[in-house]
């Protein structure tokens, strides 16, 4: 079976099974609780079929969560405007993803680069099973301008493969699970490329699973459609290092997909 039916059959539970319940915003949410989906890489890179997505928004916004930054102006320069609403006047966010992942503040007035630790853990312990990176700082909560939707990653080296267990304790499923499901295959690929792996596996283990009540008819559209081949992303280049990838050194060919289905972004 083509891997976007679990993510198809995810929209499918929610609409049939989801309960009703208030969010943040103006929009109520349609909700599940638990969902676990597993993407193998063989199979090519989960970029969904069943509607076109924009590779080189997200993998600019992945760019950015590796680079550790809390300003959204790169966002802005490349026509990512999404999170505008959600920045300070400064267009910065707080302390939020790659803050959390590149800059994570200890008590003791230094900082951990979760990132660059995971990586040097892949390389000389790889038989560990705690090479995990969190964006769920409680410390922090209070200075993010949102708090982060996906959490952590968990990374596990077995025979040379790599795998990660992505954790989300929230999922607006049909705009931001898309995205996350193709950054962290994404993040997946760097990393096994610094570290002379192979990227095998990425598991997406989803807490509220949830659709927007102005997203329902638009989730019941894109069931109608069939799964198309996934497309493949190679790493281009000669790049050895987490901080020196480009949006140059990915190549994602074969892609071939549904028309965009627009849905409004619900801004909490």
């Amino acid at each position: 079976m083509h891997p976007e039916y679990q993510y198809l059959k995810l929209l499918e539970t929610i609409l049939k099974d989801g309960k009703t319940k208030p969010s943040r915003g103006v929009h109520p949410v349609r909700s599940i609780f638990g969902y676990q989906m597993k993407f193998d890489l063989r199979y090519g890179f989960p970029l969904l079929t069943t509607k076109k997505m924009p590779f080189k928004i997200l993998a600019n916004e992945l760019l950015w969560f590796v680079s550790g930054s809390s300003n959204i102006k790169v966002l802005q320069d490349n026509k990512i405007h999404y999170w505008d609403e959600f920045a300070d006047k400064d267009l910065n966010l707080g302390p939020v993803y790659g803050v959390q992942w590149r800059h994570w503040q200890n008590p003791h007035g230094g900082e951990i680069d979760q990132l660059a630790w995971a990586i040097n853990q892949i390389k000389d312990n790889p038989n560990s099973k705690a090479i995990i990176v969190s964006a769920w700082n409680p410390a922090d909560l209070t200075e993010m301008r949102l708090p982060p939707c996906h959490t952590m990653f968990h990374l596990d080296v077995t025979k040379g493969k790599l795998k990660m267990l992505l954790y989300q304790r929230s999922s607006d499923v049909f705009l931001g699970l898309p995205f996350n499901i193709a950054q962290y295959a994404m993040l997946l690929q760097m990393l096994a490329k610094v570290t002379g792996l192979e990227a095998r596996e990425l598991v997406v283990s989803i807490g509220n699973a949830h659709l927007y009540t102005n997203h329902l008819e638009q989730a019941a559209e894109q069931l109608k459609r069939v799964p198309m081949k996934f497309p493949r992303l190679s790493i281009v280049g000669d790049v050895d290092d987490i901080d020196s990838f480009t949006i140059d050194n990915f190549e994602l060919t074969g892609y071939e997909a549904h028309p965009h289905i627009k849905a409004p972004l619900v801004i909490l």
